[in-house]
């Protein structure tokens, strides 16, 4: 149980000590790695010890990703104590091994891993710790969240199941999940705060269709209020404790004689519950029925949770150091493009000139032609300049595939994913309007940029050296290298002349400009000095987004599936980058394509652990974020 999170009185909860001490059938030892209780007793477990001090750093981290793994997938109730719990033990234990190992013995690349292990078992823990302050914030609302817990674990542990205690322990759920949902209100704004009694009123009018506007009785419970948000938050938690619940149901539903009798109604009544209680959430408090005008509603994280993430990445910056370098890198992008509108004809008027770029686009099903026309274009002028070793293997196994209607509500223009590049261009389905901004916002100059940031010499050549060189670094993947390297490219390709005229440079712009200012919303957004609709508006008016591509580009960054950081990966890693190749290529300790292989075979780690490799530096034990070099463009 999550400390400060209490069971629920009539639904018992599973401890975690209950768990460990169960699991002692052989097929189920085998999951067992090293820390189950306490660090304090780690030689318990020897079969599944990380590796001595003396041991190959590759394993060590290789150890630690597929013992975590194994973990995570048979512990898969993502919001139990149980879970938590281990997870946080099994670190625990990895930690002390880290400060056991002969640290000095090490050579650069085994302090590199050793360093990235530490601060991925440190960032398990901060993110744990999020979560179980959020879980301890919605316990009004998950009164029910232990009994499921409890009847899955149970499950687990292949103990024989009481069908008719079963059919009570599914009752509560039911009630606890009816009673919640009651009880439920849209938290009134600060600006309506006055009669308690009003308030409450107006509030439930607002959320929920069923109430009676009587006055309530003097015993009834109080209403749980609640934003939209943490509505939203919590609706996901309820759905997936719902398939859990099913999950268990299943298992001993035709297997079990007489299970079904006892427990199909209590089932049927407890998910139907669960199912309205997440729906209510979700769609009368949150207001998302997965329709277009959805409001758009983000989870921030907060200074703080900002800070957690940065030291993750190995960043020694501050968010408001980032955004300073956003801001920098926006105002240069805003003067080369009055230079280009100015080339163009159009004066200062930069968004006439970028009205004329986005009209010139290929025809209705002509885009994956030029899609790939222009892959090899760029292949042929990255061997022209001889800028990065391109394996034939790689240049053999790329391809396109257009995506649907529903994918670019969250994915408006390209991305990369297993071999292929993912392209958007309108599609029969789409109403006229929506066709002309599909259009506009996939012109032939935007689109020349676009393409050698997903294929080659961007994702798909990275992806490709990922597979084979340093894999067991998978484990520390960071945008701030994955989409860095990409952005990176899209500087070295300006410097060196791949755009072939002003039109070029405005498709090149406008995404650069859109890197730039990815890091000022994303992080404003976090830091809760900008609103989903600001951040829209600032992608439409300031840098030139169609409305829908705005919408859906924000749409996915305060989603949830990406990280807080990811946004400022672009260009963030890539100045990172830029700065890394200005040490190490302009002194002449390598040329321009050995310093891009070099690159590649590092895997996707933070770059200040790139570039701690390239110069071969002997890291200290306690070292931490240090490297700071001035980012922007020069």
């Amino acid at each position: 149980m999550i400390q400060g999170v209490p069971a629920s009185p009539t639904i018992p909860a599973m401890r975690l000590d209950h768990v460990l001490t169960s699991l002692h059938r052989p097929a189920l030892c085998l999951l067992l790695v090293v820390g189950c209780a306490a660090s304090a007793a780690p030689k318990q477990e020897t079969a599944m010890q990380p590796s001595s001090a003396n041991a190959d750093s590759r394993a060590l981290v290789e150890r630690y990703r597929t013992d975590r793994g194994a973990l995570q997938s048979f512990y898969d109730l993502p919001h139990s104590a149980t879970r938590l719990e281990r997870l946080a033990a099994y670190d625990r234990v990895w930690s002390a091994e880290l400060d056991a190992v002969d640290y000095d013995a090490l050579d650069t690349a085994g302090r590199i891993d050793w360093h990235l292990l530490r601060t991925e078992i440190a960032y398990g823990a901060a993110e744990r710790g999020r979560l179980e302050r959020q879980l301890g914030g919605a316990e009004a609302l998950l009164p029910f969240a232990d009994a499921i817990h409890t009847l899955e674990e149970t499950r687990w542990l292949i103990e024989a199941v009481d069908a008719e205690a079963a059919a009570e322990q599914l009752t509560a759920i039911a009630e606890a999940a009816e009673e919640v949902k009651s009880r439920v209100k849209l938290r009134p704004a600060p600006d309506d705060e006055g009669d308690d009694a009003q308030d409450e009123d107006e509030a439930a009018e607002d959320s929920d269709e069923d109430d009676d506007a009587a006055e309530e009785p003097d015993d009834e419970e109080p209403p749980i209020y609640v934003d939209p948000v943490e509505a939203r938050r919590v609706a996901g938690w309820v759905s997936s404790m719902r398939r859990s619940l099913g999950t268990w149901y299943t298992h001993y539903e035709e297997f079990l004689p007489g299970f079904d009798w006892w427990c199909g109604e209590p089932y049927a009544e407890a998910r139907k519950n669960l199912d309205a209680l997440a729906k209510h959430l979700r769609e009368k408090i949150a207001q998302q029925k997965g329709e277009e005008d959805d409001p758009l509603i983000g989870d921030p994280i907060g200074r703080e949770g900002l800070l957690e993430d940065l030291a993750h990445e190995w960043l020694a910056y501050t968010p408001e150091e980032l955004i300073a370098v956003g801001e920098r890198e926006f105002a240069w992008c805003e003067a080369r493009l009055l230079e280009a509108s100015n080339e163009l004809g159009h004066g200062d008027d930069w968004k006439a000139a970028l009205a004329a770029v986005k009209a010139l686009h290929v025809a209705p099903g002509e885009q994956d032609a030029l899609v790939a026309r222009q892959a090899r274009e760029a292949i042929a002028w990255l061997r022209s300049n001889d800028l990065v070793t391109i394996p034939p293997l790689c240049e053999e196994t790329w391809r396109v595939q257009m995506i649907g209607e529903a994918t670019q509500r969250t994915l408006p223009f390209a991305a990369y994913g297993g071999q292929k590049m993912l392209v958007a261009f309108p599609t029969s389905g789409m109403d006229h309007e929506a066709k002309l901004m599909a259009l506009r916002g996939n012109n032939e100059h935007f689109t020349r940029c676009v393409t050698p940031h997903e294929l080659i010499p961007g994702h798909h050549l990275q992806g490709f050296m990922a597979q084979r060189y340093a894999t067991h670094r998978s484990l520390f993947r960071t945008p701030f290298l994955v989409e860095g390297w990409a952005l990176y490219w899209e500087m070295v390709e300006w410097d060196l002349g791949w755009p072939r005229g002003p039109e070029d440079r405005i498709g090149m712009l406008f995404w650069r400009m859109h890197r730039a200012a990815r890091i000022l919303v994303s992080l404003k957004f976090h830091l809760g000095q900008m609103e989903p609709q600001e951040m829209i508006d600032f992608l439409v008016d300031r840098v030139g987004h169609e409305v829908s591509g705005a919408t859906s580009e924000v749409r996915r960054y305060i989603g949830g599936g990406y990280s807080p950081l990811y946004q400022c990966g672009y260009m963030i890693g890539g100045l990172q980058l830029r700065a890394l190749a200005e040490e190490v290529v302009d002194s002449g300790r390598m040329t321009r394509k050995e310093f891009h292989d070099a690159v590649l075979r590092e895997n996707s780690i933070p770059v200040e652990m790139v570039r701690a490799a390239l110069l071969g530096q002997e890291l200290a034990k306690d070292a931490g974020p240090s490297w700071k070099p001035e980012l922007g463009t020069r």
